[in-house]
């Protein structure tokens, strides 16, 4: 797959920098690469991860990518003001495709947030940045969250690939597993189509035991009644 792609490459620049032409895509398409399913948390292992964090700081953050499912630069760029008490909602602006779009503020996420809140005292962005190692009123970058993962993971004992994202694949899986529908899902990951979280019901151990296997249903003979080829002598 991947020799394909170099030879498609080096023909797409041939054409397009050297001929000045333009590039018979319909007659050279490029290989599509295999889609593989995301890895996932269990929500056992979610909560040891989160509890894991090595500070509060980095609690807050693992803590809100799970609860909301949001993005990492959704998260970077998430204002103190885009935490709606009143209506327990948490606002989302300018996602993906510059969509807005609330999800639900959970209690537990709400309580450490203000825990978070009276220590950290952020103005603008709720996760502020750093300058010169000092707090600064500017948005994280992502490389923070990934610095807020690794040792959480290293600490609760998980093996998986544990990256900020997957605590998003996490979240759209558990919902699923918890009993809410896919458009559910999909508006509160913010996914203009339904076949992009089409994926998680392929991680959901609910849908999958729900969906079984065509011989659940079939009368088979036990067994025990199958003749054998042959006889296994014991040594």
């Amino acid at each position: 797959m991947r020799t394909v792609g170099n030879h498609t490459a080096a023909l797409r620049f041939f054409f397009c920098k050297t001929l000045k032409r333009n590039y018979p895509i319909e007659e050279v398409p490029y290989p599509r690469a295999p889609r593989k399913l995301p890895i996932i948390l269990t929500q056992e292992e979610a909560v040891r991860f989160i509890d894991s964090a090595s500070n509060l700081f980095h609690r807050a953050m693992l803590m809100t990518l799970y609860s909301t499912g949001m993005r990492r630069a959704e998260l970077c760029h998430l204002k103190v003001e885009d935490i709606d008490s009143t209506r327990m909602i948490v606002h989302i602006r300018h996602g993906k495709r510059n969509r807005d779009r609330d999800v639900p503020l959970s209690p537990k996420l709400l309580e450490t947030l203000r825990e978070y809140w009276r220590w950290m005292q952020p103005k603008t962005y709720l996760f502020p940045g750093t300058v010169n190692n000092w707090r600064a009123d500017k948005p994280i970058t992502p490389k923070v969250l990934w610095e807020a993962c690794r040792p959480a993971a290293q600490a609760a004992g998980i093996t998986k690939d544990v990256r900020p994202h997957l605590l998003r694949h996490s979240f759209a899986t558990h919902l699923l597993e918890n009993g809410a529908d896919l458009p559910t899902v999909q508006l509160l990951l913010g996914h203009s189509d339904l076949k992009a979280t089409s994926i998680y019901l392929h991680l959901s151990e609910r849908h999958l035991k729900a969906a079984g296997t065509p011989i659940d249903k079939a009368e088979f003979s036990e067994p025990k009644q199958v003749k054998r080829s042959r006889k296994l002598h014991k040594r």
